[in-house]
């Protein structure tokens, strides 16, 4: 087990603050074992065992508390004195009118919350209202190739490593799996159930063969840019007839089941978000295996979705780059600081090098410019950054993690 020192490391000064710390993440993104990360933390710290409460609440135990009343009657029942408490609730959106119960506790008690859900509306609506300005969140994601590295114990990645990592992604239970069929059937599982639970649940969306007509395009074409006229022309070629509003609609809800992520483009000189030709890219590329039925990836495609991830793991903003003649890949901001970044599988030929070192050339500002790619020979000129594409992607992260055997 890896202890995940860098999404720890953000949530330590919050332990014992007021503030509700908010985790979010795709499901089985290892949400849940940060939390018990946190609590044998707190209990190494001095926390006594009886003030810390721990709900989840996919455990079919609790099932009787997703009525909000008895939710807060019970918890009433298990404070027991004054002192602190540390309140954990694990996919607490299962529970109606949740944010009125946490908002209480909040405002009544001597309490540290911790919540997880694995829905990107998690953050809106009532529990925004109710708690604007009283809560941090958190991202939690699947490994990163970084974090892949620490739990596989390799202290000096290989190409063939990437690859792997490339085919099945880096959720936590994959690597306890015993070869391709057992893996294949873990990520199928966990695909059926965030479309049937996060999805067609929560939603109330009642054509779960459009959802997965729609997921099985996103993973085909990773790193591609979207528009409803080529996803139409998609389906028209399989035979179903879908409109542009529902098409939409559906992409909204996969959005929000945190199964993909959607980069805007970004007009670098006229500086504003554009709103139409955004990019999807997959949490984790392990999922595109799943309604892959032999159709290969191109492995740029997949080179590009994994960087989008590590940018954003970084807490970067990321946006697709426009330019009068052409695009950038990324535009990763973080405060004042920005980059950019182009992504080639191997800069083979010189147009490729000129293709990709030249869609630079129309941005006319000074900051950060890198180009990536799997060769181990530095390509660098004119002020471009050239990095081979694992090291950059290890970046500071080997050592960021405590593996416990």
């Amino acid at each position: 087990m890896i202890i995940r020192e860098r999404i720890l490391n953000k949530i330590r000064p919050f332990y014992d603050s007021e503030l509700i710390k908010v985790l979010i993440g795709l499901r089985r993104s290892g949400k849940s074992v940060i939390l018990r990360q946190i609590m044998d933390e707190l209990a190494e710290n001095g926390v006594e065992e009886s003030q810390i409460i721990y709900i989840n609440f996919e455990d079919f135990q609790y099932s009787f508390l997703a009525n909000a009343e008895r939710f807060y009657q019970y918890i009433c029942e298990q404070r027991k004195n004054e002192k602190k408490y540390y309140l954990f609730f694990d996919e607490i959106q299962m529970v109606n009118e949740f944010e009125r119960v946490i908002n209480s506790f909040r405002a009544t008690w001597d309490v540290s919350i911790f919540i997880t859900g694995s829905n990107g509306e998690l953050l809106s609506g009532e529990l925004a209202t109710l708690l604007s300005g009283r809560y941090v969140s958190f991202r939690v994601t699947p490994f990163s190739f970084g974090e892949y590295c620490e739990i596989r114990q390799i202290p000096g990645p290989s190409d063939e490593d990437l690859i792997e990592y490339m085919n099945w992604g880096g959720m936590p239970q994959r690597f306890s799996m015993k070869g391709e069929t057992e893996t294949r059937t873990f990520l199928q599982d966990l695909y059926n159930s965030i479309v049937l639970r996060d999805i067609v649940q929560r939603t109330g969306a009642k054509e779960v063969d459009l959802i997965n007509r729609i997921m099985e395009y996103l993973m085909l074409n990773p790193s591609q840019t979207f528009s409803a006229k080529g996803i139409l022309n998609y389906f028209k070629s399989v035979d179903r007839t879908v409109s542009a509003q529902t098409l939409y609609n559906y992409l909204e809800h996969i959005q929000t089941s945190l199964i993909v992520s959607k980069a805007q483009r970004y007009d670098i000189r006229g500086k504003k978000l554009l709103t139409t030709l955004d990019k999807y890219f997959l949490t984790d590329l392990g999922l595109g295996r799943i309604h892959n039925s032999g159709y290969k990836l191109e492995i740029g495609a997949m080179l590009e979705n994994i960087v989008y991830n590590e940018l954003r793991n970084r807490d970067y903003e990321v946006y697709v780059g426009k330019i009068p003649n052409g695009e950038v890949d990324f535009v990763a901001v973080k405060g004042d600081k920005r980059e950019y970044y182009q992504v080639a599988y191997y800069l083979a030929e010189q147009a490729v090098i000129d293709r990709e070192f030249g869609a630079f050339r129309g941005i006319p500002d000074n900051y950060p410019k890198y180009v990536l790619s799997m060769d181990k020979f530095d390509f660098s000129k004119d002020g471009i950054i050239h990095k081979n594409v694992i090291k950059f992607l290890l970046g500071n992260q080997v050592g960021d993690n405590r593996l416990c055997l």
